[in-house]
């Protein structure tokens, strides 16, 4: 986190006790907390998401990728010179380089 921001927030006594048995900076130990909090909501909203998912996703699972892309219009496709241009690759440490011809 780049910046902080100060809230106000109430807990019940023996709960400030327990955290401060366990850590010294309680604004830490419960942005952790928070952070951990948030995260498995998100995970279970995208696991719900998954469980039940709109029904135009549904549609599209349905169909099949492939049928879907068929599906599309073909105008434009020249749009795109595929052999124009420098082929590259990219190499791990050192980014994109020109690939040999």
């Amino acid at each position: 986190m780049s910046t902080s921001e100060r809230v106000t927030v109430t807990l019940p006594a023996g709960l400030v006790e327990d955290i401060d048995r366990l850590e010294k900076n309680r604004s830490r130990f419960i942005a952790r907390a928070v952070e951990h909090e948030l995260t498995r909501l998100r995970r279970e909203g995208l696991l719900r998401s998954l469980e039940t998912p709109h029904p135009e996703a549904a549609e599209l699972a349905e169909v099949g990728l492939g049928e879907w892309g068929a599906s599309l219009p073909t105008e434009g496709e020249d749009l795109v010179d595929l052999f124009a241009g420098t082929p590259v690759r990219w190499v791990e440490g050192e980014g994109w380089i020109e690939e040999s011809k």
